[in-house]
């Protein structure tokens, strides 16, 4: 059968046998590592179920088989070193000139995979952009969106594919990188005739009933995180901050949270909030109000 394709290519194509052993050669390379590539995922969806190790093996055996299938092609269409060296030279200089954007995206795609700015699964803001990475590839990266229109940090159910080269041009933000909790703060003004050292009292209750653990998970991940990075903090638990606003006394909850559940924790909170201070006959929420003086007449 191979002789017959081979006969039929030279009669009807006119091609060299050179051409045509390395078009057939090509044809099984391809073939065998497309075998390979297939056999090696059904191995990984039956060793791994979880979806972040699935898809970090699917995108390793892809990337591999594309450098592989690279290689290999070359090796089959070009004879001598020499002749590589001079190849590789002048497709060089026309990609340089021709593909630099794809380049510099290729360039970006390596500079993740080596320094790892950011993962898959890591919550980033680049480019006024924010969002749960969601997948790496060559040119592109691909965020699942939060914020923008949605408030408190939730998903707007869009995707974002952002070029790789970014990572050059761009400053960005990684929630979970290193130290793997934020800070986030909750602002409870009350009016200046509220007892708000009573009202301070049962913040201070409130936020450290529901971070009381979290703050231990995050002495254990800042242990980790300063063998790495310069990140130190003298205080880890939650604190409650006064001042003094137009309408009221401010008091400002500060507390750490992990990225993706600071909405659901400060929920939490503040419905515990305004149960309690509606218990407190001294104590009254503030907001902006007006007064009208009549003169009596």
């Amino acid at each position: 059968m191979i002789k017959d394709i081979s006969e039929y290519i030279e009669t009807h194509w006119q091609i060299s046998p050179a051409i045509q052993h390395k078009i057939f050669y090509s044809l099984v390379a391809i073939l065998i590592l497309l075998l390979v590539r297939y056999f090696a995922l059904q191995f990984v969806f039956k060793r791994f179920h979880d979806a972040k190790h699935r898809y970090l093996w699917k995108n390793s055996i892809k990337n591999t088989y594309y450098i592989l299938l690279i290689l290999i092609i070359l090796n089959i269409w070009i004879d001598r070193i020499d002749s590589l060296g001079t190849f590789l030279g002048l497709v060089s200089a026309g990609l340089a000139i021709a593909l630099q954007v794809p380049i510099v995206n290729l360039a970006g795609w390596l500079f993740i995979m080596i320094r790892k700015p950011f993962e898959v699964g890591d919550r980033i803001e680049i480019d006024d952009n924010s969002g749960d990475v969601i997948d790496i590839r060559f040119f592109q990266f691909t965020i699942n969106e939060i914020g923008n229109w949605v408030d408190s940090d939730q998903s707007t159910g869009r995707i974002i594919h952002i070029p790789n080269g970014k990572v050059f041009s761009q400053s960005q933000a990684n929630y979970n990188q290193g130290f793997s909790h934020v800070w986030n703060e909750i602002a409870v003004n009350i009016t200046f005739e509220s007892n708000w050292k009573k009202a301070k009292s049962i913040l201070n209750e409130i936020v450290n009933k529901h971070a009381e653990e979290l703050s231990f998970s995050a002495k254990r991940k800042l242990v980790e995180a300063s063998k790495k990075f310069m990140i130190f903090y003298s205080n880890l638990t939650p604190i409650i901050y006064t001042s003094v606003k137009e309408s009221g006394v401010q008091l400002t909850i500060r507390y750490l949270s992990l990225p993706k559940q600071r909405r659901r924790t400060e929920h939490i909170i503040w419905e515990e909030i305004l149960e309690r201070f509606n218990q407190e006959e001294d104590i009254s929420l503030a907001y902006p109000t007006q007064r009208i003086y009549f003169d009596g007449k």
